[in-house]
């Protein structure tokens, strides 16, 4: 939807920050997009859900909402839920995708279910489990919380020795742990936006993965956006995070991670419902590579709202 005037949107939340471990990338991120949207003219005013949420939405006047919570809260279909039993439009996926997103074991399972590979994987109940993920599928292993983002309590186990202060590390943050099979190649990333994908981005990190500090803090991860790979095989990665996208159910904007093994062969790893909007982030810099700068990704995000009626709409 083609919306010229600033008008249009009302008055807009840019909810962000909450409570999740995502924290303060989410404020980064909602500071962005809430000072993009002002920049145009835009009524737009920031709301940190720590502070509450229902009672400043449901009195506050507010149109619709664009949704900057990371994590727990905003990812999950909590924050939708709440948007939806208040009849607020608001950007990005609906309940059932948030929720089924923001869960990397029941998403592996669904594109399991449709025949879209996914690395191999197990779940960890507790530490005495730990020797079962040697027996399922193999040394080595990705760990990591099922319900989290940016990375947080992951590690790559190469020796059974590691696998206890690995399902500790990702016990912290989460009481469901997940171990996926290792797949050893490039990592890509595919950006969506009203449901089109953008030039995909290989992400090449100086650390072992693209770990937390890695895509927040080092400054020396590497971002090749074009990606160098074949026409043919960005065609067949686009395709791929299109059909995982709609898989899940996922609406309007997000972001599909993608590895590429040693003989070509793609293999999903995760779908973000709500990506960073940090100045390291990857959806921006996707939409710089398709000639869409910061505020106008930001304007069309938001547009399509305008659109939006409830769950099943947009």
């Amino acid at each position: 939807m083609v919306v010229e005037q600033p008008s249009a949107f009302g008055k807009v939340a840019v909810v962000m920050g909450g409570t999740s471990a995502e924290r303060e990338i989410s404020l980064k991120s909602g500071t962005a997009v809430l000072t993009a949207l002002q920049r145009q003219g835009v009524d737009a005013h920031g709301l940190d859900t720590r502070d509450g949420v229902i009672e400043p939405l449901q009195h506050g006047g507010f149109d619709r909402v664009f949704i900057m919570l990371h994590g727990r809260g905003g990812e999950d279909g909590v924050i939708q839920g709440v948007l939806e039993t208040l009849g607020l439009p608001y950007t990005g996926s609906g309940v059932l995708a948030s929720a089924l997103g923001m869960d990397k074991q029941r998403t592996k399972q669904l594109w399991l279910g449709v025949e879209l590979p996914t690395p191999p994987f197990c779940m960890i109940g507790d530490v005495q489990e730990c020797g079962v993920v040697i027996d399922e599928i193999g040394l080595p292993v990705f760990v990591k919380p099922a319900h989290e983002g940016s990375s947080v309590g992951m590690s790559k186990v190469t020796e059974a020795e590691q696998l206890p202060e690995a399902w500790r590390k990702a016990r912290q943050f989460d009481e469901c742990v997940l171990a996926e099979r290792w797949i050893d190649g490039g990592e890509y990333t595919v950006a969506i936006l009203a449901g089109e994908a953008l030039p995909p981005i290989r992400v090449q990190p100086a650390r072992e993965f693209y770990d937390y500090e890695a895509k927040y803090l080092a400054g020396t991860t590497q971002y090749h956006c074009p990606c160098g790979l074949a026409d043919s095989a960005i065609e067949e990665l686009q395709s791929l995070a299109l059909q995982a996208f709609a898989a899940v159910g996922c609406r309007g904007w997000g972001r599909v991670d993608v590895m590429r093994d040693r003989d070509g062969n793609f293999w999903l790893i995760e779908v973000n419902t709500v990506p960073g909007m940090t100045e390291r982030s990857l959806v921006p810099m996707a939409a710089k590579a398709a000639g869409i700068g910061f505020d106008a990704l930001v304007w069309r995000i938001l547009a399509q709202t305008l659109a939006q009626g409830g769950e099943h709409g947009a």
